[in-house]
């Protein structure tokens, strides 16, 4: 044998952390949307998360796409793209 091999990471540690915050994703553009986004996770109660896929269904939307618009209603863009 001839020593360790050199495994390289899954990914790349960030050198500017301001950045890497900053970076977005590139996605598929939906509905004419930005084609840019960036995942959220958050952590609910199950009763909550049922909560939210029954309104999401009962209005005909994805959970995402009700989500985008409540936070969309919330945080509208500020002057200078930075609240």
């Amino acid at each position: 044998m001839t020593g360790r091999s050199q495994k390289r990471g899954f990914t790349a540690r960030p050198v500017d952390p301001e950045s890497w915050v900053k970076a977005s994703d590139p996605r598929p553009a939906r509905n004419g949307d930005a084609a840019f986004t960036a995942r959220l996770t958050i952590d609910v109660t199950p009763d909550m998360r049922g909560q939210i896929k029954i309104a999401a269904f009962q209005r005909g939307l994805t959970v995402a796409d009700m989500l985008r618009e409540l936070f969309a209603r919330e945080f509208p863009p500020t002057e200078g793209g930075t609240p």
